[in-house]
């Protein structure tokens, strides 16, 4: 029988501990590989997170369905929507300067888009082309609306109205005629942490874009910081978020025009209680789903606005739903447009719901 020598023994102990480091190193990549799912905030059925205010939105609420935490990692995260034919996620990350994916398949998160010139709303076009609000520059690009085409290639639909630049274009909704709409507050270009500190050429507008020709119009000149906006149904109303308003932040109802204008308003939802409006989506009933949280004042209670508030046709609140981070923007998304996939400060949340977005109408 052989006897191992001192050296034997030191290299089959080397080969044994390289052997485990590689193992280690691994097991280490597998489970960081390994997708972590989507992950429910509470575990019980119904979820203490969905809080009904009038009893109509349990008809809107499932029962068994729990608010879930997708994603973190982001600085801000914005202006999500749904690629349904891709099965996936897509959402701004305004201070990382990109778009992140979320994948559906793979529950995985990546980066769609570096230096995405700081975009911020975005939604897809009648022919499901990408529409994004290019809400600053990365170099000598941005403050634009511009669409993906299928090859890759970003076309610019807009970056200026009557030869001055947009302020910092902010979300963006496109009409069943094809015409894209969207806001154009001074959000992004008062410093340096989503874009670049400029002087700003035009007023607090609202814009239209059409569909054919890609003239733009200026449709609302007359309110502080437009934010949020969607269309009603039958698209006879746009609902627009007044950022900036005072004391309390408001919700405006346009009656839209079969021209393209817009006609009288009417104030729809007054945030009460420092509420902070955001991004809003409508459902097919006509329900408006707000992102919600504080306006900043040092009197509000930011845990307890957090979340997405939800308003019944006539801007009565009906529903809340609670999270554990400020919710900016929303969209309805998943196989059959019931997933509400909400974009909050640092993560990505979504819930199912008994209710299609407006958009799975058409």
């Amino acid at each position: 029988m052989n006897t191992p020598s001192h050296c034997d023994s030191g290299l089959r102990r080397l080969f044994l501990k390289q052997s485990l480091a590689c193992s280690a190193v691994a097991l280490a990549g597998v489970s960081l590989a390994r997708p972590a799912g989507a992950q429910p905030i509470n575990q019980r059925y119904p979820d203490p997170a969905v809080q009904i205010l009038d009893e109509r939105f349990l008809d809107l609420r499932l029962f068994n369905a729990s608010v879930e935490k997708l994603a973190d990692g982001l600085r801000w995260a914005e202006g999500p929507v749904w690629i349904g034919d891709g099965h996936y996620l897509l959402v701004s990350d305004i201070p990382n300067n990109r778009i992140v994916r979320w994948d559906e398949i793979s529950q995985s998160l990546g980066v769609y888009r570096e230096n995405a010139n700081f975009s911020n709303g975005m939604t897809r076009d009648r022919q499901g082309r990408l529409i994004v609000c290019e809400g600053s520059t990365t170099h000598d690009l941005g403050r634009r609306i511009t669409r993906t085409e299928p090859n890759g290639q970003i076309t610019v639909l807009a970056d200026n109205f009557e030869g001055k630049r947009f302020n910092s274009p902010n979300d963006i909704v496109v009409k069943r005629d094809g015409s894209i709409w969207f806001t154009d507050p001074p959000f992004q270009a008062g410093g340096y942490y989503e874009g670049h500190k400029i002087e700003i050429e035009l007023p607090h507008g609202v814009y239209r874009i059409d569909g054919d020709t890609l003239n733009v119009t200026r449709v609302i000149d007359d309110i502080a910081g437009p934010n949020g906006l969607c269309f009603s149904p039958d698209e006879q109303r746009l609902y627009v978020v007044e950022g900036r308003a005072r004391p309390d932040r408001l919700v405006w109802a346009y009656q839209v025009n079969d021209d393209g204008t817009l006609g009288e308003r009417a104030q729809h939802i007054v945030a009460k209680d420092f509420g902070g409006l955001d991004g809003i989506k409508c459902d097919e009933l006509g329900n408006l789903w707000c992102g919600w949280g504080s306006s900043g004042s040092p009197d509000a209670d930011p845990a307890a606005l957090d979340g997405v508030r939800v308003f019944d046709p006539e801007g009565k609140a009906i529903g809340h739903i609670s999270l554990p981070e400020r919710c900016a923007n929303l969209c309805f998304g998943g196989p059959q447009g019931n997933r509400l996939f909400m974009a909050a400060s640092h993560g990505i949340y979504s819930i199912f719901v008994n209710v299609r977005g407006a958009q799975y109408l058409s």
